[in-house]
């Protein structure tokens, strides 16, 4: 694995990267892969100020390689050759792009429906890639589809102050509060606490269904997946204790805590 795609997914997520770890050689090599493609684009609308034009030419790259085959772009290039290795479905990798668009188009979203939508492109059509790399059965794919729900659910969750300051936010709000700025949920403790509590039950309910699939999952693949899922119930749960956390920090489990998780899961 080349330095440089190694390094965009270490650098995006300390969960993944290091829960992916435990993977065989040959899945590790192709999730690395998939994962510096989409943090690639990622970073690009995540960037402050956003690199719109690098996002348009990344897009554009991408939708042109469908045609030829291949592209001078690497990381586009290593994600072609994961994708006809792993049969990926082209629509999921536009679905992809379209939410990483709306990005530098929408800031805020009032609806479950609107997340949801947002939601299938960023996250859920991981899953599915995540589903073909590991050669599961198609009848897993809309379990993994819930975990990458669920998942970014909790990470909407724990970068309310982050999005705060790039002028976003994902979480349709309830009656109670007209944004989720510090200054006004400051003022409302009681009605922040609430919401928040009430999103966090949201994401165990679709977390619970989306473990289910874990029956599909060959028990040497299973652990880095549930390790990933224990670490995102483990950021869920401290938040849900304390929901003005978020303002104070980013909640994170740390590097010993992760393997120490993928010990545990190892031996049971």
């Amino acid at each position: 694995m080349d330095k440089e795609t190694k390094e965009i997914f270490k650098k995006g997520s300390k969960t993944y990267f290091n829960s992916s770890l435990f993977f065989p050689k040959d899945v590790r090599e192709d999730v690395f892969k998939l994962y510096s493609f989409v943090r690639t684009a990622d970073d690009f609308v995540d960037s402050i100020p956003q690199k719109t034009d690098e996002f348009y030419s990344f897009k554009d790259d991408f939708l042109h390689s469908l045609e030829k085959g291949f592209s001078e772009n690497k990381i586009i290039n290593n994600y072609l050759e994961v994708a006809k290795k792993r049969n990926f479905d082209t629509q999921w990798a536009i679905a992809f792009l379209k939410s990483m668009e709306m990005d530098l188009t929408k800031k805020t979203y009032d609806s479950l429906q609107e997340t949801l939508e947002y939601i299938y492109g960023s996250a859920e059509v991981i899953g599915f890639f995540m589903a073909k790399i590991l050669n599961l059965p198609d009848e897993s794919l809309y379990y993994a589809g819930m975990l990458g729900r669920s998942m970014q659910y909790i990470n909407f969750i724990r970068d309310i102050d982050e999005d705060n300051k790039l002028g976003r936010r994902y979480l349709p709000l309830n009656n109670n509060l007209t944004n989720l700025l510090y200054n006004e949920t400051s003022k409302k403790r009681e009605e922040f606490i609430s919401f928040i509590r009430n999103e966090i039950e949201i994401y165990y309910k679709w977390v619970s269904e989306a473990e289910k699939g874990f029956m599909f999952i060959p028990k040497r693949m299973l652990v880095p997946i549930k390790t990933a899922s224990d670490m995102y119930k483990w950021t869920a749960n401290k938040i849900y204790k304390d929901p003005f956390v978020v303002y104070k920090k980013k909640v994170k489990p740390s590097k010993i805590r992760i393997i120490f998780k993928i010990i545990e899961n190892f031996l049971r």
